[in-house]
C-alpha cells in the first residue's frame, strides 16, 4: 500500500524519493510524505499529490483487470535489468531513476520475459519500407525466442508488436500513461492482445494521462528492459533517438536500420550511424551479433588449467575465485574492481562454459572443468541465455 501510494504522489521517476526509501524504508518514507516531514529536495515533487491516497482503489482496479503491481520487493521484479538506472547520476539524468513500482497486465513473468529481449522502435509515420523491415526483423527475433519490447505507438512500434504476435512470440508494450488508458486509443485491441499473450507495463498509476515528459521517461524503461535497442526509421527529430540515448547510457548496444537516402523517414537513422551513435544492422542476425549472448574468448579446447585460455573480465573473475570455497558477486566486484553488472554477466558466461557453479553459499570453480570447444560454448550461450 505504501508503494502504491507513493507511485501516485510522484507519478513517475523520482531519484530523491527512491533514495529516501532506500534509507528509511518504504513505510517510513510514505509516512514522511504524508506528514510533509521531508528534506527540501522532496517538498516540491510531493506537494501537489501528497494528500491523495487511492492505493486501495488502485490495487482493486489492477487486480480486476487481471494485472498486478510489482515492487522491488517482489521476486518478479527485473532487478538485473533496472540495475543500470540506479547507477546513473540524477544530476545529469533527472528522469533516469529506477521506477518506484511497475503496473503490469499479463500473465507472464516480467523477469523471465526480459531474459532475452530486444527493443524495436521508430517513426510513428512509418513508410511501407519501414513496416516491411520491422516485420521481417521483429518477426524473426520473436520466432527465435527473443522478446520484442516497444512503446505501442503508431508506426514502427505497433508493427513490431504485431510481427511478434503473428509468429506466436512474446512482446512487451511499455506505456507512458496509466494501465487503464490505452494509448493511442486506436491500439486498444492491440494492447488487449498483447496483455493476453505478453505484457503491458507502465510505471504510472491508473488514470494517468500521457504527457510529453512521460514519453521521454518511458523510453528509459524500453531501453532498460532489453539487451539492445533497434531503430527502424527515424526522422531528424525522432523520439527514438532518445531511446538510443538511454540505451547507450546503460551500456547496451544501439542499432539502426538504414533506409533509402531519399527518405526523410530514415534521416535520423543515417545520422546516428554516421555519428557513431548506433551500429548499422539489416537483419536479425546482425542484431543478435551485437545484443546476443556474451561470448568467451576461448581459442580452441579448454586445457586442464582453464585460466591459461581466459582473457579480460573472464580471467579476472576466474582468478578471484578460490580453489576451495565460494565467493559472492559483491566480494568479487571489490577484488577485481569490475562493476556488479559486469561481474554477474561474466559469472553467467563462465557458468554456461562449465567453469564455475553457483549454490546457496555463492560462486565457486567447478571441480573438473570440461574440455569444451569454442563452438560448443557459443552454442551453450545461445541455448541457455
Amino acid at each position: 500500500m505504501a508503494w502504491v501510494y507513493l507511485s501516485r504522489v510522484v507519478a513517475g521517476p523520482c531519484a530523491a524519493l527512491s533514495a529516501l526509501i532506500e534509507t528509511v524504508g518504504v513505510i517510513e518514507a510514505a509516512r514522511a510524505v504524508r506528514e510533509c516531514a521531508l528534506p527540501e529536495v522532496l517538498q516540491g515533487p510531493t506537494e501537489a499529490r501528497r494528500g491523495i491516497d487511492r492505493a486501495e482503489a488502485d490495487l482493486a482496479w489492477i487486480e480486476s483487470a487481471g494485472g498486478r503491481v510489482l515492487t522491488p520487493d517482489d521476486a518478479e521484479w527485473p532487478a538485473w535489468r533496472l540495475l543500470g538506472l540506479g547507477q546513473l547520476d540524477p544530476a545529469h539524468d533527472e528522469a533516469g531513476a529506477v521506477p518506484l513500482v511497475l503496473w503490469v497486465r499479463g500473465r507472464r513473468s516480467l523477469l523471465e520475459s526480459t531474459e532475452r529481449a530486444v527493443a524495436v522502435v521508430g517513426a510513428r509515420c512509418s513508410t511501407g519500407y519501414g513496416n516491411h523491415a520491422t516485420g521481417e526483423i521483429a518477426g524473426e527475433l520473436a520466432a527465435r525466442g527473443w522478446t520484442v519490447v516497444s512503446g505501442a505507438a503508431f508506426g514502427i512500434d505497433g508493427m513490431a508488436h504485431r510481427a511478434a504476435l503473428a509468429v506466436g512470440g512474446v512482446t512487451i508494450a511499455v506505456l507512458a500513461c496509466g494501465p487503464d488508458r490505452p494509448y493511442p486509443v486506436q491500439h486498444d485491441r492491440l494492447l488487449a492482445e498483447i496483455a493476453e499473450t505478453g505484457l503491458v507495463v507502465t510505471e504510472y498509476p491508473p488514470g494517468t494521462s500521457p504527457h510529453k515528459h512521460h514519453f521521454l521517461a518511458r523510453n528509459r524503461l524500453i531501453a532498460a528492459l532489453a539487451d539492445g535497442v533497434v531503430v527502424v526509421e527515424a526522422g531528424i527529430r525522432s523520439g527514438a533517438r532518445n531511446t538510443v540515448k538511454w540505451s547507450r547510457r546503460l551500456g547496451r548496444p544501439a542499432m539502426a536500420v538504414p533506409g533509402p537516402i531519399t527518405s526523410a523517414a530514415s534521416v535520423g537513422c543515417h545520422r546516428m550511424i554516421r555519428e557513431g551513435e548506433a551500429f548499422i544492422v539489416t537483419r536479425a542476425d546482425d542484431i543478435l551479433d551485437e545484443a546476443g549472448p556474451l561470448r568467451l574468448s576461448l581459442p580452441g579446447a579448454v586445457p586442464s588449467n582453464p585460466e591459461d585460455n581466459l582473457s579480460g573480465d573472464e580471467a579476472l573473475i576466474y582468478a578471484a575465485l578460490p580453489t576451495i570455497g565460494c565467493r559472492l558477486p559483491r566480494a568479487l566486484a571489490a577484488d577485481t574492481g569490475l562493476p556488479m553488472p559486469g561481474v554477474r554477466a561474466t559469472l553467467s558466461a563462465l557458468e554456461i562454459a562449465g567453469l564455475v557453479a553457483c549454490d546457496a553459499n555463492g560462486w565457486s570453480r567447478t571441480a573438473s572443468p570440461p574440455a569444451t570447444s569454442t563452438e560448443a560454448i557459443t552454442a551453450a550461450h545461445d541455448q541457455h541465455r
